[in-house]
């Protein structure tokens, strides 16, 4: 367990943007900052990080919180485990108290198959700068390929020695549980109870997680043996799943986010080449075909891909119409091909950094018109082949979302395919039609994200008063702390006066209803509670809620006065208005469903004396009505 008053720390020292920045590319926008959900599928940015609140939202999919929180969705990570990673980000350290049995049994399996697999790591770097079997094969091979210490060491490589059992042996003795080798992979057991390493006389390419930690290896083989597979890799474990990793991005995250370029190899050799010349912002699919996940990992940092290729043609086609989901997710591909015999690591080791990066810029190709150039050049002067060729390009087409983007390609195209511009666009339009008809299925309601706070608030059901409880919230939380004026009132704080002018009020919103009781109760004790104390509540409803009042995905231009000289109030800049309008519209939807009620009971009530009382009741309310509706500025028609 970790002591509370280091939990207070972590969370003082946290910057929300530093924390979510690790993760999502974000840009400034006003005084929130927002980029592409790592939640949830999306195309335009609806997530929005504070600063001064230090609080994330989607307003697409709903999900909020602090630092901690983040983390925690993120990386599916505890709440300790979320407090350790951010302790480590910012250099706290941690004495720990110690947990019951449960709960550091729940805690340490997963922490378990990191170590394992981290020990793993040190032990093939170990084998390799120590032994003479590691120096001779391993790190000579390393030597031979072109690779500085520097860059072996950094990225971790290693080597496992020509032996059954030496890791495995190594760990047991060292006390690690068997249970945790197999479950990652290191160690295979045999049927009758044998054990032995699942790498063996291979050069070892650590793979890291997105924050740097060993989940996993690739392992190459260097005999010649052709009955020997040339690569071998970890299997799926609880923290490896090897189709939401690319290798080489914990080390490549910043210069894709500072260049907005990334560029995607095929080999561990390729990123560690490109890597070693200087050129950071490079990253491989951990020699499995690209995915979409893979594809999403890049777009939280940028939308440009420079795909770069060796000379290898069957290769090339084989892997276009796979690439094609990477123009479904709106992101711009770029294609550069490299000599024949040459691929990215044996180019950059041969002509150098300037050399490389002069060779991107002068043969980078939009895929598009890639793959058009592939195609025409492969079917000749065949003309079905060519047909086939015109229905393929244009099903690329047909999957990038922007509409313009589509459009530039169709124009290009048709002078490259030598067919009518109408002619493209005749059949782009019929294979979006076929797939907006025949291949949509409308998701389960269980499918659907949940929706936005903001979007709740407009849509409420009119039967109920939530819209004007939920506005009182959002006002305590926003405003509660601050002084005001109120007339023949000394300055006074905002959340006991609002809360002393909503006694007469019942609210019936539950989450509304455990607020409310929550400033009272601290009031009464003479706290004054801040948005904070809600955003960071034990209670994840209410910090759920918190966040969502405190967070709007909209943000005034500066250009309204800038440019066209228009000045458009803030709400804080009349708090008394604003607050006093939070109070009396609650009051005035509450009598107004209370004078629905007495018109209700006038119409079925046959006494006549009871009607009368009716009708006496329902004037003074209506005088009640009329007093907060001049206020409010309302015309009371009926």
């Amino acid at each position: 367990m970790i002591p509370k008053e280091t939990v207070d720390k972590i969370i003082e020292t946290s910057r929300i943007e530093d924390v979510v920045g690790d993760f999502v590319s974000l840009k400034r926008r006003g005084t929130s900052m927002i980029g592409l959900c790592p939640f949830h599928n999306e195309k335009t940015p609806s997530f929005h990080v504070s600063v001064s609140k230090g609080i994330y939202k989607c307003f697409g999919c709903g999900k909020g919180g602090d630092s901690v929180r983040f983390v925690m969705d993120h990386e599916k990570a505890t709440y300790p485990e979320a407090l350790r990673y951010l302790a480590n980000k910012y250099s706290i350290e941690i004495a720990e108290v110690e947990n019951t049995p449960e709960e550091q049994a729940i805690n340490d399996r997963r922490e378990s198959l990191y170590i394992v697999s981290g020990f793993a790591s040190k032990f093939f770097q170990q084998q390799m700068f120590e032994t003479d079997e590691g120096k001779s094969i391993g790190l000579s091979y390393f030597k031979e390929r072109g690779f500085r210490d520097d860059i072996i060491k950094k990225f971790e490589l290693g080597y496992s020695p020509d032996v059954w059992d030496s890791l495995t042996t190594a760990a047991t003795s060292e006390g690690y549980n068997i249970q945790f080798l197999e479950e990652t992979g290191l160690t295979i057991r045999k049927d009758n109870d044998k054990f032995y390493d699942r790498f063996r006389g291979r050069v070892m390419f650590p793979i890291h997680s997105f924050t740097g930690r060993v989940i996993g290896f690739g392992g190459r083989t260097l005999k010649t043996d052709k009955a020997v597979p040339k690569y071998v890799n970890s299997p799926e474990s609880d923290i490896y799943h090897k189709s939401n990793v690319l290798y080489g991005l914990s080390f490549a995250k910043k210069a894709i986010r500072d260049l907005d370029n990334c560029y995607l190899v095929e080999g561990y050799a390729d990123v560690l080449s490109v890597h070693q010349a200087g050129i950071e912002n490079v990253v491989a699919s951990s020699g499995t075909s690209l995915t979409v996940d893979q594809i999403r990992l890049i777009k939280r940092f940028t939308e440009n891909v420079t795909i770069l290729y060796d000379g290898d043609d069957a290769g090339i086609k084989a892997s276009l119409r796979g690439l094609d989901m990477i123009l479904e997710e709106g992101l711009n591909v770029k294609v550069v091909l490299f000599p024949d015999g040459d691929d990215p690591d044996s180019y950059v080791q041969k002509f150098g950094s300037a050399a490389f990066k002069t060779h991107i810029e002068q043969s980078k190709k939009d895929f598009i018109l890639f793959k058009t150039g592939v195609l025409l050049k492969d079917a000749g002067k065949d003309p079905i082949k060519r047909a086939g060729i015109i229905r393929e390009v244009v099903e690329s087409i047909a999957k990038i979302p922007d509409g313009i983007k589509a459009s530039v390609f169709v124009r290009e195209c048709s002078s490259l395919l030598q067919i009518e511009e109408r002619v493209l666009i005749s059949e782009l339009n019929k294979i979006r039609a076929a797939k907006n008809k025949g291949s949509y299925q409308p998701p389960v309601p269980s499918e659907y994200p949940p929706e936005p706070d903001f979007a709740e608030l407009q849509t409420s059901s009119s039967d109920t008063d939530e819209t004007q409880e939920k506005e009182i919230v959002r006002l305590l939380l926003n405003y509660g702390h601050e002084l005001v004026h109120w007339d023949g009132i000394t300055d006074t704080y905002i959340a006991p006066y609002v809360i002393g002018n909503l006694t007469d009020v019942t609210f019936e919103h539950p989450l509304c209803i455990r607020v409310i009781e929550e400033y009272k109760k601290q009031l009464e004790e003479g706290e004054l509670p801040s948005e904070q104390d809600f955003i960071k509540h034990p209670d994840h409803e209410i910090a759920d809620l918190a966040i969502s009042m405190v967070s709007s995905p909209y943000i005034l231009s500066e250009n309204w006065y800038a440019k066209r000289k228009i000045y458009v109030k803030n709400e804080s800049e009349n708090l008394r208005s604003t607050i006093l309008g939070g109070i009396f519209h609650l009051k005035k939807r509450k009598v107004d469903r209370i004078l629905k009620k007495i018109r209700d009971e006038i119409q079925t009530e046959d006494d006549t004396d009871n009607q009368a009382i009716l009708m006496k009741k329902y004037l003074q309310v209506k005088e009640v009505e009329k007093g907060i509706s001049a206020f409010l500025g309302s015309v009371i028609v009926k």
